[in-house]
C-alpha cells in the first residue's frame, strides 16, 4: 500500500507538470488548430500511461476516471479552442485552469440561483444508507442475485454524489470559487432525456456535449439536415461515454473489454432518441401526459433494471468487488500498523 501511495504521488505531479505545459503552451503559441494539437498531444499521451503504474482499483479509481477521460476530453476540446479550458473573460488563472482540467467541477461566474451545497440531513441519509446496505453485502451468498445488483445500483450512486462533492469541496477551499452541482436530484428526472442532460453527473454531461454531440450533429445537418442531425449525435454521444467506461474497466482489470456496459449506453442512447421521436409527433399531447411522479418512478425503474441487467455486472466482472473489499481491509490493516508503530515509537522517546 505503501509503494502503491507514493505512485499516486508521483502520478498526479506529473498531470499537474504536464498540465502546467499546457498553460504555458496556450500563452506563447499561435492559435493555429493544427500547432495546438501537436503541442498538446504529448500531454495526452502521458495521461493514457501514468494510470498504468496504479494497481490498486480504490488509488486508480477516481484517478483513471479525472485523468485519462475527463483530462484528456477537455484537452482535446481546449485544442479545438472549445471547452472549459478554452479563453474566458476574463481568461483563466492558473490554479483556475489546473483546478478545471483536473475535475468534474464548473465554476460559477456569475449569481446563480442553483444550490451547489448539499445539505447535512442528506450526507446523513446516504450514510444511514451505506451502513444499512454493507451488512446485507457480507452475506450476499444469501441474498437473491437480483437484490445485490440492486444495492449495488444505489451504491455506485451514493459514493458518486459524496466523493464528487467531497473534491468539490477541497477544490472551493482551496481556490475560493462557487461550483455548480454535480447532481440534480436525478431520482426526479420526468425522461430519460432529463436524466442523462440536466441531472445525472452534469458535469460529464457538459464535457460529452461539447465534445462529441455538438461536432456530429453539426456534422449530420449537412448530411441528412437539421431535423435529423439530433438522432446520430445523441447515439454518437452514448457511444463515447460507453468508451469511456470500457477503458475505466480495462485499467481496472488490464483485461479485453467484453462491451457489455458499452450496450448499457447503447440501449439508453436509442431509448432516448425514441423518447425524443415521440415528443417531437405528440408534442402538446406529451406534456399532458403521465403525472410527473409517475414518469420518475418510470425513469428510475428503468435505469436501475438496465444498470442491474448490464452495467452492474459489467463493472464488477473480474471479481472488482472482491478486489475492493480485499483492498479496504488492507488498507485498514496498514493504517492500524502505521499508528500502532507511531505508537510505540513515541513511547520509547517518552
Amino acid at each position: 500500500m505503501e509503494g502503491e501511495m507514493r505512485n499516486l504521488i508521483t502520478v498526479w505531479l506529473s498531470a499537474f507538470a504536464s498540465l502546467s505545459y499546457c498553460y504555458i503552451i496556450d500563452k506563447i503559441t499561435p492559435k493555429a488548430l493544427s500547432i495546438r494539437l501537436f503541442a498538446i498531444l504529448p500531454t495526452i499521451c502521458l495521461l493514457l500511461i501514468l494510470p498504468l503504474n496504479l494497481h490498486s482499483i480504490i488509488v486508480s479509481g477516481f484517478t483513471i476516471f479525472f485523468l485519462v477521460c475527463l483530462t484528456n476530453l477537455k484537452l482535446l476540446l481546449f485544442a479545438f479552442d472549445k471547452g472549459p479550458l478554452s479563453p474566458h473573460h476574463p481568461p483563466l488563472n492558473f490554479p483556475h485552469f489546473i483546478a478545471i482540467a483536473c475535475f468534474p467541477i464548473k465554476i460559477i461566474q456569475q449569481k446563480s440561483t442553483k444550490n451547489g451545497h448539499k445539505s447535512s440531513p442528506n450526507f446523513a441519509s446516504q450514510f444511514l444508507l451505506l451502513i444499512a446496505i454493507l451488512p446485507i453485502y457480507i452475506n450476499k451468498e444469501n441474498v437473491h442475485q437480483n437484490v445485490i445488483l440492486f444495492l449495488y445500483c444505489i451504491y455506485v450512486y451514493i459514493i458518486l454524489d459524496l466523493y464528487l462533492h467531497m473534491v468539490q469541496d477541497l477544490v472551493k477551499f482551496l481556490i475560493g470559487v462557487k461550483l455548480e452541482p454535480n447532481f440534480n436530484k436525478p431520482h426526479l428526472s420526468t425522461s430519460l432525456q432529463d436524466f442523462w442532460g440536466r441531472r445525472w453527473n452534469v458535469m460529464v454531461s457538459d464535457i460529452l456535449r461539447s465534445a462529441a454531440y455538438n461536432p456530429i450533429r453539426s456534422i449530420s445537418s449537412r448530411l441528412i439536415g437539421e431535423k435529423w442531425a439530433k438522432y446520430p449525435a445523441i447515439l454518437a454521444t452514448f457511444f463515447v461515454s460507453g468508451l469511456i467506461h470500457e477503458l475505466q474497466l480495462y485499467y481496472y482489470g488490464r483485461e479485453k473489454p467484453r462491451w457489455d456496459v458499452m450496450c448499457f449506453f447503447l440501449l439508453h442512447g436509442i431509448c432516448v432518441n425514441i423518447e425524443i421521436a415521440l415528443k417531437s409527433n405528440f408534442k402538446g399531447k406529451w406534456r399532458q401526459g403521465l403525472p410527473r411522479m409517475v414518469a420518475a418512478s418510470l425513469v428510475v425503474v428503468f435505469t436501475v433494471v438496465t444498470a442491474s441487467w448490464l452495467f452492474i455486472p459489467g463493472m464488477l466482472r473480474n471479481g472488482v468487488d472482491v478486489k475492493v473489499r480485499n483492498e479496504v481491509i488492507g488498507f485498514k490493516e496498514y493504517v492500524e500498523g502505521y499508528y500502532k508503530a507511531l505508537y510505540l515509537c513515541f513511547q520509547q522517546v517518552w
